[in-house]
């Protein structure tokens, strides 16, 4: 026994890296098939409340293991797979244009974001209805000006189209700088009654977490934005990524109402009014800012634009 425990320990030590792959790069079927097993077995024991089982430890322990063969060959397919992906997408009409023409991408993806919008008005109104609350009422209203907003700018790009008309763009930038400016105080309103009034969204079981999820996207990929086309000096794109931005931070401040109030029952008042209130005011002064250069940049470049004109 003591001799093969040593023979087994050399083997090892003499083909690590050999064990190491296969044990990191299995076949496909034993990935897909440890990765089923261990998440109905860590399933299981969450349902069973077997936590303080000997089973648990098992499950713990697949789970890890399946877990990291599947990032393991993400890591090393993904960009094989991304490469491939984005090839095929060029080559066909409608996502090679979408891709390559950034007029047609700010289009589709105004629409795209006033058809979200669309939704969210439809959703937070028969909330409102329903909860007879103020609440959703206020949050209805100012998803309904920023599709107004996104509407007026997608109509815009349709008709005049991007770097055609510098004057236009930068007066409908203003006029979204000024349309946001005055929302702020619609924001103001839905804090208050969140402060005061015990308003806030509440969502149920692993729901919270998806919402998490894309509202720290969707506020990502708007900062991420704005930076990125900056480059393109299109005062109507810029615009459409701040309005973005605008929209994606009160969906954070609605997620913080939902994640204080599912798990902070152990919390304060006071405690859930000055996170609140601190959120509250951080986004108030974000919007005010963005409102205030878009305004500012706007009327300087119109003015220098026309007294080139002369």
């Amino acid at each position: 026994m003591k001799d093969l425990f040593f023979g087994i320990l050399a083997y090892c030590k003499q083909n690590w890296r050999r064990i190491l792959t296969v044990l990191l790069y299995p076949p496909v079927w034993i990935v897909v098939l440890s990765t089923v097993v261990s998440g109905g077995a860590t399933v299981a024991v969450f349902l069973m409340r077997w936590e303080q089982s000997p089973i648990a430890i098992p499950a713990y322990v697949a789970a890890a293991y399946a877990l990291t063969v599947v990032v393991m060959r993400c890591i090393k397919y993904f960009p094989r797979w991304f490469r491939t992906g984005k090839g095929k997408l060029h080559s066909t009409h409608y996502s090679g244009l979408f891709l390559n023409d950034v007029e047609f991408r700010t289009t589709v993806t105004l629409y795209g974001s006033l058809a979200i919008n669309l939704l969210y008005i439809v959703f937070n109104a028969c909330l409102a209805v329903y909860y007879h609350t103020n609440w959703f009422g206020i949050l209805s209203g100012y998803y309904a000006i920023l599709a107004a907003m996104r509407f007026l700018l997608a109509r815009y790009v349709r008709r005049v189209g991007i770097g055609t008309d510098q004057i236009g763009e930068y007066r409908r930038s203003r006029l979204c700088g000024i349309i946001l400016l005055t929302l702020n105080l619609t924001l103001t309103g839905a804090v208050l009654m969140i402060l005061y009034q015990d308003k806030g969204y509440e969502y149920s079981g692993m729901l919270i977490y998806i919402m998490a999820a894309y509202t720290f996207y969707i506020t990502t990929h708007a900062i991420i934005d704005i930076v990125k086309f900056r480059k393109y000096n299109s005062p109507v794109m810029s615009a459409t990524k701040r309005i973005n931005l605008s929209a994606a931070l009160v969906s954070m401040l609605a997620l913080e109402t939902a994640m204080i109030s599912q798990f902070g029952a152990e919390q304060t008042p006071e405690f859930r009014r000055i996170m609140i209130a601190s959120t509250g005011a951080g986004i108030s002064l974000i919007v005010i800012t963005l409102s205030v250069f878009m305004i500012v940049t706007a009327n300087r470049a119109i003015r220098k634009f026309k007294e080139m004109e002369r």
